[in-house]
């Protein structure tokens, strides 16, 4: 053999144990343990492992063949996929989910997205991309022409042959699809409750791949025009037996503001979490006084926009196929004039302290029909009247998202309808805020006590702020109802394994406050008590019309029915249980223990939603009248 053929041989060796590294790298990405890698990699699912790593040499060959250059294609090789395995690590440790295909919406916010990640972390990997960019220069400038150069068929060929295997996992999950043959025979294991498990055993590559698909929701088998044609026929019936109790009837006449508090959970209720003192008093007694409970969040350290989604439309989000990830990118931006609560007012407004194409929101709320939306890229009119921080926090404070919201209300006399999505207690929960007084003590954290800390003081400050934000609304001559909620745990609490604690760990606070206004002329409710233990987020629009005295469409009546009669629903992130009920004394129980009422609306309610947004639309004209 001679020089430059013992050379190639390197070389393709070389890629060869790449792929193979690279491929167990990013299972330890996923997994974080390096015994337990090597249980699922070598022991568990072998054969899974090893279409990761002929993947991986496909797309190492790929990018030689569009540079045509060993070490510049090497270094990418390594950069993008050390960059891929620390973004999916930090996705799992902090929502308990691995990268997927709806996550490149972020690409977009690159800037925004880095603010929140650890600044030593952002300076270690741009340290380690410069370090092997120069020895990539170098070695070029040294080896380069001693290695193999394709020629253009050859380059055209392997890029082919990249985009062409890639692009075959479009069709990973159909049956009868070559990918689908293959994957199948590998022992590729679709945990369709549960997509981390499904990263955990297959890879988070794998994964990746076989999620580039979206279905939105598998279809009921009695759907069909004349079955949503009886589900409206009695639904508008319900109605008329809700609305003999209800005396107003013009929604837009009232103002109702829904407020996502960002990441507001009382870490009193975590197990194995102590602090000094109450973080909330304030929101804990606004909660005895008025209606108030626990909402059950589909999502642990984000998901911000789906618990958004369901609030404005009333849909389960557990109730979509596992492939959707995102019902504000995956789905509201293709439909048109999506049913949602905005509807129902003349005056429509969304305010969000904090950069507006995050999550599409722009797009999403124009398909929503709201009319305005305020946040830190407009100016002018659409822009922002507050955005201090508190305390040298590191987003607009609750206290300016709260003096906006105030100056919108005053913008008319009529009423409205205003969705206000605040930013101060987001993550990463690194502030040292001044003079903080909150020590947290505990294994619930791991290593988090610190920012545990830090998260109960900026809690504290929002719990100060919403006592003087209803004081204000107090001091207003129109009737005025909020639904204040909680939108997720923050991602800090890494002592406490969610398998042993699903439930408590998916509970946030909620309250539906009415003003004094409203109490006085009718228009509101102190505190309702029926259902409203534990609720989610679809709950939320029947709760605020009932809240209100205000009459129900056919939709709002089975809304009624699904918050009353149904234990409350998020998508599960552990077990086998694609979705997770909890009835009012907050025990976890399964779809075989509902009773033949439950069951049948939660079918009428699975009709509903699969013709709303995956069918045909029978019902889209008439449910909502």
């Amino acid at each position: 053999m001679n020089k430059k053929r013992l050379i190639y041989l390197c070389q393709g060796l070389f890629m060869v144990a790449s792929s193979f590294l690279v491929g167990y790298l990013l299972d330890y990405a996923q997994l974080t343990s390096f015994s337990y890698s090597a249980q699922m990699v070598f022991k568990n699912n072998l054969p899974v492992y090893l279409v990761t790593v002929m993947v991986l040499f496909i797309i190492y060959l790929g990018l030689y063949g569009l540079f045509n250059r060993f070490f510049v294609s090497t270094t990418i090789f390594y950069v993008f996929f050390g960059i891929y395995g620390i973004a999916d690590h930090l996705k799992v440790v902090y929502r308990s989910e691995p990268i997927l295909p709806s996550d490149l919406m972020f690409l977009g916010n690159i800037k925004e997205l880095l603010s929140m990640v650890k600044v030593g972390l952002i300076v270690w990997v741009v340290a380690l991309i410069i370090v092997l960019t120069a020895l990539c220069v170098v070695l070029e400038r040294l080896s380069g022409k001693n290695l193999l150069r394709f020629n253009p068929i050859t380059r055209v060929i392997l890029v082919l042959v990249m985009v062409l295997s890639l692009g075959s996992f479009y069709t990973a999950k159909r049956e009868g699809s070559i990918n689908n043959f293959i994957l199948t025979k590998a022992g590729y294991a679709d945990f369709d409750s549960n997509i981390n498990w499904s990263a955990n055993s297959n890879g988070p590559m794998i994964t990746f791949l076989a999620n580039m698909h979206i279905d939105v929701m598998n279809k009921p088998k009695d759907y069909s025009q004349a079955t949503m044609k009886q589900i409206v026929t009695k639904y508008r019936n319900d109605a008329k037996k809700i609305n003999q109790t209800r005396p107003n009837a013009n929604l837009s006449k009232q103002t109702l503001i829904f407020i996502l508090s960002e990441s507001f959970a009382n870490p009193k209720r975590v197990p194995n979490i102590k602090l000094n003192q109450e973080a909330a008093p304030n929101i804990e007694q606004i909660k005895k006084e008025n209606t108030s409970g626990l909402m059950m969040s589909s999502g642990y350290g984000g998901g911000t926009a789906n618990m958004e989604y369901m609030t404005l439309t009333g849909l389960a989000y557990n109730q979509f196929s596992k492939s959707l990830n995102s019902p504000f990118t995956q789905l509201v931006v293709k439909q048109d004039h999506p049913i949602n609560l905005a509807n129902s007012f003349k005056t429509t407004t969304a305010i969000h302290p904090y950069y507006g194409n995050f999550y599409d929101r722009k797009t999403v709320y124009q398909r929503f029909g709201i009319q305005k939306f305020r946040n830190i890229n407009e100016k002018g009119a659409l822009g922002l009247r507050y955005t201090s921080t508190a305390d040298g926090g590191q987003y607009i404070s609750d206290e300016s998202a709260y003096n906006d919201a105030l100056w919108q209300i005053n913008q008319t006399k009529k009423g409205q309808f205003i969705n206000l999505v605040t930013m101060q207690n987001h993550m990463p929960y690194t502030t040292n805020y001044a003079g903080n007084q909150f020590q947290a003590t505990g294994k619930g954290a791991g290593k988090n006590l610190q920012q545990v800390s830090n998260y109960a003081k900026g809690l504290n400050m929002t719990d100060s702020f919403t006592k003087n934000f209803l004081n204000q609304i107090d001091k207003l001559n129109k009737p005025i109802t909020i639904v204040w909620y909680g939108d997720h745990l923050p991602g800090i609490y890494d002592g406490n394994k969610m398998s042993k604690y699903n439930v408590v760990q998916h509970e946030t606070d909620y309250f539906v406050y009415s003003n004094k206004y409203a109490l006085k002329h009718n228009y509101g409710t102190k505190k309702l008590s029926d259902s409203t233990k534990i609720t989610d987020p679809n709950g939320f629009i029947p709760l605020a019309l009932k809240q209100m005295k205000q009459k129900v469409t056919p939709y709002y009546a089975l809304l009624t029915r699904v918050q009353e009669d149904l234990p409350a629903m998020a998508r599960n992130s552990v077990g086998t249980n694609e979705s997770l009920y909890v009835n009012e004394k907050g025990q976890q129980v399964s779809a075989n223990e509902l009773s033949k009422k439950q069951r049948e609306i939660l079918h009428d309610y699975r009709l509903v939603q699969y013709d709303l947004t995956a069918g045909k639309g029978y019902s889209k004209a008439t449910i909502n009248k």
